[in-house]
């Protein structure tokens, strides 16, 4: 059982892997982050949903889940590894005073979590060479410290250079009747950096996508994406 992620399903050469770098909201006993219980089961501890979503595309033939298995708050794996973000001492509008930590303590925590959790993966993709990944994270309706923000997307569709995946996609989803979000509610431009490191700069290809938290809510919400990701997915994986 490795610290830094977990891997649902056998990886197949040619087949999806399913990326979920916030999956898990699990913070390690021996960090305190100081702070309230509850805000480990919020947005910003967690991609709410995405660990179930994954784990049903991980048991279809040829589709595995490699998902993260710490919370953001304690590194947030999908942010180089110097960024002000990676070791968060706020979100939205939450204090994380337990990563008030000095320079020592910031590459320790870097060494403990980013860095295996990344050589992990791409040892992963290097093994199984996937025809496509997924890389998949999940958006909550609404910031609590943007209340007055509308967030009407069901889905976003993130990428930055390679937009190949994302192009076909994206009137897949819409045609499935769910409202569609190119690089909303996010820019694959600005958040993009493990697809930067492990899709674009080696050359593969993946599909960035965002559902909304409130989507995946629940057992049958996460059955309906996990089918509708699995068609899309199909269609997209065998066009690339």
């Amino acid at each position: 059982m490795s610290e830094t992620f977990r891997l649902l399903g056998t990886p197949a050469a040619g087949g999806v892997l399913v990326i979920s770098d916030h999956a898990s909201n699990h913070v390690p006993p021996d960090i305190d982050l100081g702070i309230a219980p509850q805000l480990l089961t919020q947005h910003i501890a967690i991609d709410l949903g995405v660990a179930e979503v994954g784990a049903l595309l991980a048991r279809e033939p040829g589709f595995a889940a490699f998902q993260c298995a710490f919370s953001r708050l304690v590194c947030d794996v999908n942010r180089d590894e110097h960024a002000p973000g990676t070791i968060p001492v706020a979100s939205d509008g939450h204090a994380i005073p337990g990563n008030a930590i000095d320079h020592a303590g910031h590459l320790a925590r870097l060494a403990r979590f980013h860095a295996p959790y990344h050589a992990a993966l791409e040892r992963t993709l290097t093994e199984c060479e996937p025809g496509l990944i997924l890389s998949l994270h999940s958006f909550t309706p609404r910031l609590a410290s943007h209340p007055d923000e509308r967030r009407p997307w069901q889905v976003g569709v993130l990428y930055n250079d390679d937009d190949h995946a994302a192009r076909i996609a994206i009137p897949l989803l819409e045609a499935e009747g769910v409202v569609v979000g190119d690089q909303l509610p996010y820019s694959g431009k600005l958040l993009n950096y493990s697809m930067n490191r492990h899709a674009e700069g080696p050359g593969r290809r993946y599909l960035g996508i965002e559902l909304r938290q409130d989507e995946i809510a629940d057992a049958a919400g996460q059955t309906r994406w996990a089918e509708r990701l699995l068609r899309v997915c199909r269609v997209v994986a065998s066009a690339l």
